[in-house]
């Protein structure tokens, strides 16, 4: 088992920045490929970004790439979300989450979520 707690969510105006976290627990953090992902109520959780299991790989929705940047510190066991130039359309609950697989969308074990709320 893993446990994910993600954090840094919040209000922010367009234009601005913010880093989310994700702590997780459990067993080696360092054995999982990790995921952002972002849902809107109503809407399906849309893919937003990756990093293998060293942090060497990293793979990114069209719609932020250049904009955000994910990666982990496996000292930590945490996996960063740094997201930049933020856009209202960012608005969403996001969701980090483990899995056996940089290549695969199945993970295994996710997050409560946390809130982001980009004002126009």
């Amino acid at each position: 088992q893993v446990q994910l707690v993600e954090s840094g969510g919040g209000l922010v105006q367009a234009g601005g920045s913010l880093r989310l976290s994700c702590a997780a627990s459990g067993r080696t953090f360092s054995s999982y490929a990790m995921g952002w992902f972002r849902q809107v109520p109503g809407k399906e959780r849309q893919f937003v970004a990756s990093i293998a299991q060293s942090g060497n790989s990293t793979n990114y929705a069209v719609s932020v790439k250049g904009r955000f940047t994910i990666s982990r510190d496996n000292t930590e066991s945490t996996v960063y979300l740094r997201m930049n130039d933020l856009k209202p359309e960012d608005t969403a609950v996001y969701y980090c989450a483990a899995g056996p697989y940089f290549w695969s969308m199945n993970y295994d074990y996710w997050g409560q979520g946390t809130q982001v709320t980009v004002s126009s």
